[in-house]
Protein backbone atom coordinates (compact mmCIF):
# COMPACT_ATOMS: atom_id res chain seq x y z
CA UNK A 1 0.00 0.00 0.00
CA UNK A 2 1.01 3.78 -0.93
CA UNK A 3 0.10 6.32 1.55
CA UNK A 4 0.05 10.14 0.20
CA UNK A 5 0.87 12.81 2.29
CA UNK A 6 -0.50 16.27 0.86
CA UNK A 7 2.53 17.99 1.76
CA UNK A 8 4.84 15.78 -0.22
CA UNK A 9 4.93 14.22 -4.42
CA UNK A 10 3.09 11.16 -4.95
CA UNK A 11 5.76 8.53 -4.10
CA UNK A 12 6.58 5.71 -6.58
CA UNK A 13 5.98 2.48 -5.96
CA UNK A 14 8.63 0.53 -3.27
CA UNK A 15 9.97 -1.74 -6.06
CA UNK A 16 11.12 1.36 -8.34
CA UNK A 17 12.95 3.17 -5.33
CA UNK A 18 14.55 0.22 -4.37
CA UNK A 19 16.29 -0.39 -7.79
CA UNK A 20 16.87 2.72 -7.88
CA UNK A 21 18.59 2.97 -4.54
CA UNK A 22 20.29 -0.57 -5.51
CA UNK A 23 21.88 0.76 -8.54
CA UNK A 24 22.81 4.11 -7.02
CA UNK A 25 24.62 1.88 -4.53
CA UNK A 26 26.24 -0.15 -6.89
CA UNK A 27 27.43 3.01 -8.80
CA UNK A 28 28.53 4.43 -5.67
CA UNK A 29 30.37 1.06 -4.97
CA UNK A 30 32.08 0.65 -8.09
CA UNK A 31 33.41 4.28 -8.12
CA UNK A 32 34.34 4.05 -4.85
CA UNK A 33 36.46 0.65 -5.39
CA UNK A 34 38.26 2.35 -8.60
CA UNK A 35 38.92 4.86 -6.27
CA UNK A 36 40.69 2.84 -3.41
CA UNK A 37 42.19 -0.14 -5.41
CA UNK A 38 45.68 -0.12 -5.82
CA UNK A 39 48.78 1.73 -3.79
CA UNK A 40 50.34 4.77 -3.01
CA UNK A 41 54.40 5.74 -2.97
CA UNK A 42 55.68 8.01 -0.57
CA UNK A 43 59.29 8.12 -1.86
CA UNK A 44 61.09 8.99 1.31
CA UNK A 45 64.60 8.47 0.69
CA UNK A 46 65.56 8.57 -3.25
CA UNK A 47 67.69 6.16 -4.67
CA UNK A 48 70.16 5.93 -7.51
CA UNK A 49 68.03 5.76 -10.38
CA UNK A 50 68.35 2.59 -11.35
CA UNK A 51 65.42 0.42 -11.42
CA UNK A 52 65.07 -3.77 -11.89
CA UNK A 53 63.55 -5.24 -14.93
CA UNK A 54 60.73 -8.04 -15.13
CA UNK A 55 62.12 -11.38 -13.16
CA UNK A 56 65.32 -9.51 -11.95
CA UNK A 57 66.02 -10.80 -8.43
CA UNK A 58 65.25 -8.23 -5.83
CA UNK A 59 66.95 -7.85 -2.12
CA UNK A 60 64.63 -5.32 -0.02
CA UNK A 61 64.71 -4.33 3.70
CA UNK A 62 60.83 -4.48 4.87
CA UNK A 63 58.51 -3.76 7.40
CA UNK A 64 54.97 -4.20 7.43
CA UNK A 65 52.22 -2.24 9.39
CA UNK A 66 48.63 -3.16 9.90
CA UNK A 67 48.75 -5.89 12.14
CA UNK A 68 44.86 -6.33 13.33
CA UNK A 69 43.77 -3.54 11.06
CA UNK A 70 46.03 -1.26 13.27
CA UNK A 71 47.92 1.07 10.39
CA UNK A 72 50.58 1.61 13.14
CA UNK A 73 50.99 -2.02 14.88
CA UNK A 74 53.83 -3.87 12.83
CA UNK A 75 53.74 -7.57 12.21
CA UNK A 76 56.87 -8.24 10.60
CA UNK A 77 60.27 -6.77 9.20
CA UNK A 78 63.35 -7.88 7.89
CA UNK A 79 65.36 -5.85 10.40
CA UNK A 80 63.81 -7.75 13.52
CA UNK A 81 66.53 -9.75 15.55
CA UNK A 82 66.23 -12.99 13.29
CA UNK A 83 65.30 -12.00 10.28
CA UNK A 84 67.29 -11.21 7.03
CA UNK A 85 66.81 -9.23 3.54
CA UNK A 86 64.07 -10.79 1.46
CA UNK A 87 64.86 -11.46 -1.94
CA UNK A 88 61.65 -12.07 -4.86
CA UNK A 89 61.82 -12.18 -8.79
CA UNK A 90 59.63 -9.03 -9.14
CA UNK A 91 56.67 -8.46 -11.08
CA UNK A 92 56.41 -12.64 -11.71
CA UNK A 93 53.34 -12.51 -9.02
CA UNK A 94 55.70 -14.71 -5.95
CA UNK A 95 54.61 -11.43 -3.60
CA UNK A 96 51.48 -9.24 -2.90
CA UNK A 97 50.46 -6.90 -6.20
CA UNK A 98 51.30 -4.56 -4.03
CA UNK A 99 54.86 -5.45 -3.72
CA UNK A 100 54.84 -6.39 -7.65
CA UNK A 101 54.19 -2.81 -8.97
CA UNK A 102 55.92 -0.47 -6.81
CA UNK A 103 59.29 -2.09 -6.09
CA UNK A 104 59.33 -2.75 -9.93
CA UNK A 105 59.61 1.50 -10.20
CA UNK A 106 62.14 1.90 -7.20
CA UNK A 107 65.61 2.21 -7.80
CA UNK A 108 68.52 0.99 -5.57
CA UNK A 109 68.68 2.56 -2.28
CA UNK A 110 65.71 3.61 -2.55
CA UNK A 111 63.47 4.12 0.48
CA UNK A 112 59.43 4.06 0.37
CA UNK A 113 55.88 3.86 2.54
CA UNK A 114 53.72 1.40 0.35
CA UNK A 115 49.65 2.00 1.25
CA UNK A 116 48.09 -1.23 -0.34
CA UNK A 117 44.04 -1.26 -0.52
CA UNK A 118 43.26 -5.17 0.57
CA UNK A 119 43.52 -6.00 -3.20
CA UNK A 120 47.02 -4.77 -3.28
CA UNK A 121 47.70 -7.02 -0.25
CA UNK A 122 46.13 -9.94 1.42
CA UNK A 123 42.80 -9.99 0.40
CA UNK A 124 39.54 -11.37 1.34
CA UNK A 125 41.81 -14.25 2.96
CA UNK A 126 44.43 -12.20 5.06
CA UNK A 127 47.34 -13.86 6.71
CA UNK A 128 46.15 -15.02 10.06
CA UNK A 129 49.60 -16.00 11.47
CA UNK A 130 51.01 -12.44 11.04
CA UNK A 131 47.51 -10.62 12.49
CA UNK A 132 46.54 -9.65 8.63
CA UNK A 133 43.33 -9.92 9.23
CA UNK A 134 40.91 -10.27 5.40
CA UNK A 135 40.35 -7.13 3.51
CA UNK A 136 43.03 -4.94 5.36
CA UNK A 137 45.20 -2.30 4.00
CA UNK A 138 48.36 -2.56 4.71
CA UNK A 139 51.48 -0.32 4.61
CA UNK A 140 55.00 -0.86 4.17
CA UNK A 141 58.28 0.95 3.86
CA UNK A 142 60.61 -0.74 1.72
CA UNK A 143 63.80 -0.09 0.98
CA UNK A 144 65.75 -2.08 -2.08
CA UNK A 145 68.93 -3.54 -1.43
CA UNK A 146 70.30 -4.51 -4.52
CA UNK A 147 68.94 -6.77 -7.99
CA UNK A 148 70.39 -8.57 -10.35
Amino acid sequence: MIQVSSNHPKPKPTTQINERRRGSMRRTALALAQRTMGFTKTVIREGNGSKPARGKQVTVHCTGYGKNRDLKEKFWSTKDEGQEPFTFAVGLGQVIKGWDESVIDMSLGEVARIHCSPDYAYGAGGFEAWGIMSNSELIFEIEVLSFK
